[in-house]
């Protein structure tokens, strides 16, 4: 019986070497390849025909969009719009590439901490440089709110500095464990249902099919969590609250 641990192997597809530079194409690479493609279909397609009443998948377009904006409107105001093509397209990104990782053969490239944290350490950069550029090195009272008496700051600024400092640690694990986990489970259970013959392998079946309906809540849910916490970091930055 194969590892449930092996479906999370990295495999080169098309190798390719520049010197000592390992540039191959890997299954991971080609899976984002598909996602950031299947995206770009979807919306394009589904918006092609512009229907005053919309049919399933410009629905399903425009209830997308219309999900992100109230996520930045709510939790940044009006002041985030600007920064809506990078939200939507994070949380597209992340909601494709989570629901693609379901289908039988595929890959989730979100199932590797090097992805999500690479993910979560644009964000974190991104909205660190948004507020310095915002306002100077009053962005630094972030660490020291206002009304805290002073003798709490020893103690207070290196929490804080800390706390901000975890935050690409957190956003990346959260994602990475969730979908490790979750993949794991299918895999272990999908290994007793053809040991356990005809009688004994309906129970893991039956466990299995529970738990792929789960895993598509927690794509979604995933996906959702990212980006509403890149949106609270993003208010952070413009308001410094």
């Amino acid at each position: 019986m194969a590892s449930p641990l092996e479906q999370f192997t990295i495999k080169p597809l098309i190798p390719v070497e520049v010197g000592d530079i390992n540039m191959s194409l890997t299954n991971s690479g080609m899976v984002m390849i598909i996602t950031i493609v299947t995206i770009f279909l979807f919306l394009t397609l589904s918006m092609r025909g512009r229907a005053l009443v919309p049919n399933r998948w410009q629905l399903m377009a425009e209830l997308s969009y219309d999900f992100v904006a109230g996520m930045l409107r709510d939790n940044v105001g009006a002041e985030g719009r600007k920064y809506f093509p990078f939200v939507f397209s994070l949380f597209m990104f992340l909601l494709f590439g989570n629901l693609i990782g379901l289908l039988p053969y595929s890959f989730t490239f979100t199932s590797h901490i090097i992805v999500t944290f690479f993910m979560a350490l644009v964000v974190f950069v991104g909205v660190t440089v948004i507020g310095i550029a915002r306002h100077g090195f009053r962005f630094f009272s972030l660490f020291m709110p206002s009304g805290v008496p002073i003798i709490l700051a020893p103690i207070l600024i290196p929490i804080e500095i800390l706390s901000y400092l975890s935050r690409p640690i957190s956003l990346s694990i959260r994602l990475f464990a969730n979908m490790m986990a979750g993949h794991t489970m299918l895999k272990v259970f999908a290994g007793f249902i053809i040991p356990l013959g005809f009688i004994g392998g309906w129970a893991p079946l039956g466990v299995d099919v529970a738990l792929t309906g789960f895993e598509f809540l927690v794509a979604f849910l995933q996906a959702y969590v990212f980006t509403i916490l890149t949106c609270l970091y993003l208010n952070d930055a413009i308001h410094l609250h």
